[in-house]
């Protein structure tokens, strides 16, 4: 027999002489990834290897998106969870879903219905779910430009000149700027508030560029820092020539306003225009950090002018004539002179007539807008009564505004409920001059004075309450905004969602409300008034011309006469 000599191995100090005593040893695992195995279609399992997944240019589901669907004038919210984070929206149905991980509403959803692209809201990146892949293709820049337009300084330049009709998706033709806004219960008294401003060129151009107040800081939780956010956001949309819709939904721009007012205005109940023309003004003002200079906000530079206001005390009825001599020498019922700023001139309506006419219909009286400004001209006095005293004011300008607001003052409230006033107002949309309400110190300063109608607020109906079987208070009265196209000088109406071209003659036949009127530069009043000078000789002339041509022309035919006979 031969003996096999097993060679003896050499035991380390550390090592335990007997092999079963030897601690098993696992094999370490070396950590795969899915992606560089080629298993693309594996399920992700964590956000944070959703990320890492690289992004396709090619994905087979594209010819699903459907932009009919698609509407982005909405809230940013989950439709099942109702949170605004990480929100997607998905380019099948149109409907909002948070998050794109296996948990997650937008992972169901896909998985549920088959809907595989979707869209996030806030980094404008769209996503192939379940599969979790980020999708590039440049197909879908137009989607990105309908959730938030951009404007090049070159584009907001011409924006206004454009004579071009745009066509949305379903083929409508539209003016980028006069298309329709929705009016989601009663909120049109806000509707043609926005329509006017979105036509005074300065503010529409700053809200245009999001750079322009992107930077305001405003305090920790100051809800205000809301409202220029929305309203840049709806300027932009109403301006936008490559819209899927030819109307908007001011939906987050009325949220801000109900936040920011504390439910003043609300959206299911109709408000006064001119009110929330005021509020507006001053807490969009107040929201670019302004101050009490005319230069620290946009608001202010574009509708800030100033006056002079001339304020005495009325003299007691029941007092002597020595005594309201006496009185009168006094500080308390002295003349006071004051100067103050304005951003809309305020114009009294004459009563409306009492008792109607022959045929037993209220008469509805007319009144030129020349006699109405003769509130400012610095001679008319007006008794304002107060609770305690009564005050004689006087007004006269000192500065007039790029942008003129002109207001008319319709509604009076008294005890039982708010009455209007129908008269009609007529004026020339255009050269509507304001010389002679300003102060004589100041005329000298002013070159330019006339002004032209750019937009038109309309009430129509009775603005008094009515009680409905449920007694609740039903405002009755709707509101309509004229609007002029600047690239084609035409004049559009528009009535929440309901657009149509209008002839300017019919313009003063309305009951006007709130006009916005833009100062006139292309010729100053000397020019002007030359023209008028020149034209007078000119009609002169042709008078006497053509009366010489009558006489000659009878003259000639008395002699035929009398050589006939």
């Amino acid at each position: 027999m031969v003996d096999i000599v097993i060679p003896k191995r050499r035991i380390k100090n550390n090592e335990s002489p007997f092999e079963d005593e030897q601690p098993s040893k696992k094999p370490k695992l070396e950590p795969t990834n899915s992606v560089d195995n080629g298993e693309v279609d594996a399920p992700v399992w964590c956000l944070k290897k959703a990320q890492e997944e690289q992004p396709s240019r090619h994905c087979p589901y594209l010819d699903t998106i459907d932009r009919g669907v698609l509407d982005f004038d909405f809230e940013k919210l989950c439709s099942i969870s109702l949170s605004h984070i990480n929100v997607y929206a998905c380019m099948v149905c149109g409907k909002y879903f948070q998050g794109r991980g296996t948990n997650t509403h937008a992972y169901t959803h896909s998985l549920d219905t088959d809907h595989r692209i979707f869209l996030n809201l806030a980094t404008l990146k769209f996503y192939c779910l379940p599969d979790n892949y980020e999708v590039i293709d440049p197909s879908l820049d137009d989607i990105k430009y309908v959730l938030k337009p951009t404007y090049t300084p070159k584009h907001i330049k011409y924006i206004g000149q454009n004579t071009k009709m745009s066509r949305c998706w379903d083929g409508t033709l539209y003016y980028p700027g006069i298309i329709g806004l929705n009016n989601i219960k009663a909120n049109d008294y806000t509707n043609v508030i926005f329509h006017a401003f979105s036509h005074v060129p300065p503010l529409r151009d700053y809200f245009l560029r999001e750079s322009n107040y992107s930077h305001i800081k405003r305090p920790p939780g100051d809800k205000l820092a809301l409202l220029p956010q929305r309203f840049g956001e709806l300027i932009r949309k109403l301006w936008d020539p490559k819209a899927f819709k030819a109307h908007v939904s001011p939906h987050e721009m009325l949220q801000a306003v109900v936040l920011c007012s504390d439910k003043k205005f609300q959206i299911i109940r109709q408000g006064d225009a001119n009110e929330f023309l005021m509020w507006f003004l001053n807490t969009l003002h107040m929201a670019l950090n302004g101050t009490g200079k005319t230069s620290s906000s946009i608001v202010y530079q574009i509708f800030r002018g100033r006056m002079r206001q001339y304020m005495r005390k009325v003299l007691p009825v029941d007092a002597s004539d020595e005594s309201r001599r006496t009185l009168s020498e006094t500080e308390e019922y002295r003349e006071q002179v004051k100067e103050l700023p304005f951003l809309s001139l305020a114009l009294d309506l004459p009563p409306a007539p009492l008792y109607l006419d022959e045929r037993m219909q209220n008469i509805i009286p007319q009144v030129p807008l020349a006699q109405l400004l003769t509130k400012f001209n610095g001679v008319t006095e007006k008794e304002y009564k107060t609770y305690k005293d009564n005050f004689i004011k006087r007004f006269e300008l000192l500065h007039l505004p790029e942008y003129l607001i002109i207001t008319y003052d319709r509604f009076h409230k008294n005890q039982w409920f708010i009455e209007k006033n129908p008269t009609i107002v007529n004026f020339p949309i255009s050269n509507v001059d304001f010389y002679d309400s300003l102060a004589e110190d100041v005329r000298d300063k002013h070159k330019y004075t006339t002004y032209d109608l750019i937009s038109n607020v309309v009430h129509d109906g009775k603005p008094q309450t009515q009680a409905n079987k449920g007694d609740i208070a039903v405002d009755i009265g709707r509101y309509r905004v004229q609007l002029v196209h600047e690239g084609t000088s035409k004049w559009f109406e528009l009535e929440d969602l309901h657009v149509k071209e209008i002839l300017p003659q019919t313009i003063t036949l309305a009951e006007s409300y709130i006009q916005i009127w833009r100062l006139n530069r292309k010729k100053t009043r000397t020019e002007r008034m030359g023209e008028t000078e020149e034209e007078i000789k000119a009609d002169t002339l042709w008078k006497q011309q053509s009366t010489k041509n009558e006489k000659g022309e009878n003259l000639v035919k008395t002699e035929k006469n009398g050589m006939e006979i």
